[in-house]
Order: structure tokens, then sequence, then C-alpha cells
């Protein structure tokens, strides 16, 4: 689905269905360079499960147009006009890393707030900064490792004989090299390593939270959720996976998101 926002185009994977804004929405909020394609399994459930559904591309990510946006704060925004776009005015709100940051800053229009593989702050290392911004490919295969619990998950998602690792390898460099503006991977974790407003996000959430965490995240370690855990009071739900959780770990965040929303 198309729509435009800011005079580009966004591009937006409903789940093979036709998107229906009469039906409850479910948007869903990729993570750094990544784009909706992370969300398919779960969004085509809930397309097929009554729900319009919304997996984004952010701007100057995947199929979206328009340059890559700096902030949180600006990308919270561009998901509340993307809604206004699509003629939604709540949502159940999903996001993943970076994603499940871009959904707390735009939850004032959220009915439930699920934040999946999340921390705050979500600080990076200088040295991975910095190999991002000069050395991206070698960035890529450091996040690689250390997104995924196991050096060979088992086959499954996104079809059996799947191997996660160098899916999430090809992934990141399509979009790198499609994005020729800027530096991408960069641009992405600056965004989430400068991102200070949490807690005042946190304070205008009126809605149920959840988060969904790995339990081997080496990205966003569980025990870094102290700060928002305790603005926010959310439910839990504990996967077995590393920080790449809805492909290692597909039906248990499955079931963890529909026991989130009631479906």
């Amino acid at each position: 689905m198309k729509l435009i926002v800011d005079h580009h185009e966004a591009y937006a994977y409903t789940g093979g269905k036709p998107f229906d804004a009469a039906l409850p929405c479910i948007v869903f909020v990729h993570g750094a360079l990544n784009d909706h394609s992370v969300w398919t399994l779960l969004a085509r459930w809930f397309a097929h499960h009554g729900y319009a559904v919304l997996a984004v591309d952010l701007p100057g990510h995947g199929r979206s147009g328009g340059a890559p946006l700096a902030s949180v704060e600006a990308l919270g925004a561009w998901l509340h006009r993307l809604m206004d776009a699509a003629g939604v005015a709540q949502a159940t709100l999903v996001g993943h890393s970076m994603g499940s940051l871009i959904a707390l800053e735009a939850a004032g229009r959220a009915s439930t707030l699920i934040m999946v593989g999340t921390a705050y702050p979500m600080k990076v290392s200088e040295a991975l900064l910095a190999t991002a911004r000069d050395k991206p490919e070698a960035a890529m295969a450091m996040v690689t490792a250390f997104s995924h619990s196991l050096a060979s998950a088992k086959p499954g998602y996104p079809g059996p004989g799947s191997w996660l690792r160098g899916g999430s390898m090809a992934l990141m460099r399509r979009l790198q090299a499609r994005q020729t503006a800027v530096n991408l991977f960069e641009n992405d974790f600056q965004v989430c390593d400068r991102y200070a407003g949490g807690e005042a996000a946190a304070a205008r959430v009126a809605c149920p939270v959840h988060f969904v965490l790995g339990a081997l995240d080496q990205m966003t370690l569980p025990r870094h959720n102290a700060v928002l855990g305790g603005l926010l009071k959310p439910a839990i739900h504990t996967v077995p996976a590393g920080h790449a959780l809805m492909a290692e770990a597909p039906d248990a965040v499955l079931a963890a998101l529909r026991k989130a929303v009631g479906a």
C-alpha cells in the first residue's frame, strides 16, 4: 500500500489483505537498517484475523521515499502523519528496537503499545558508531552476530531452510546500498543513541503497555529496561531468542502479541 506523507511516497505492507481503516488497526515499526519485511509473518497473521495492518517502511528505508529522518521525535511525528494519510485515528503500535522508541514517541495515538526488543536509553558504543561510519559492512557483520543468539538457529522463518544470519546481512546490505544520500546505518544508530525523550514520552502514555523481550538479547539487554519499566509498568513477555526475536522465535512472539491485544 502506498500513501503520500510529506509529499513523498510511503510504503506499508498490509499483510496480503486490502487495507480497511474500519477494522481495528495494528501498525508495525521496524528497527535500524531494516524494513517492513521483518514483520511478514506477524503482519499476515493479524491481517487474516480481523485486523487492518500497516507494516511501514520508514522514510528513506525500503520502498518509502524521502530522506531518512534524524531523530526519534521526527519519526514519531511522521508515523502520526502516515496514520492520518491512511485514515487511522488510533492503532495498536508495535515497534522493534529503534522502532520501539518511535512507537513510544507516537503512543499518544496508541490503543496498545507493544515494545519489542527494547531498551532505554538505547546507547550505542563508540566503537560500533565509528565502525558504522567508516566500515558499514563490518558493522553489519557485528550487529548480525550480536542480534542472533545461536550460530545456527532452527530454520523455519521465513521458510524452511532459511539462513537467518545470511538473510539479515542481505537485507542490511540492500537497504544500505539503496540509500545513497546518507550512510543509513550510521544515521539509524545515531537516532537510537541520541534519543533522550523516553521519560517525557512515557509520561504521555495512557494505554496498556507490553514489552516483548528476548531472554538472550545482547543488543538491548532486558536489564536495561528499568527506567521505562518503572514509568510504564508494562506486562512483560520473555521469549527464548536474541535481538532478532521475530526471526528466531516467530511463534513465541506471535503468541505474545496475540495475548497483548486479546486476539
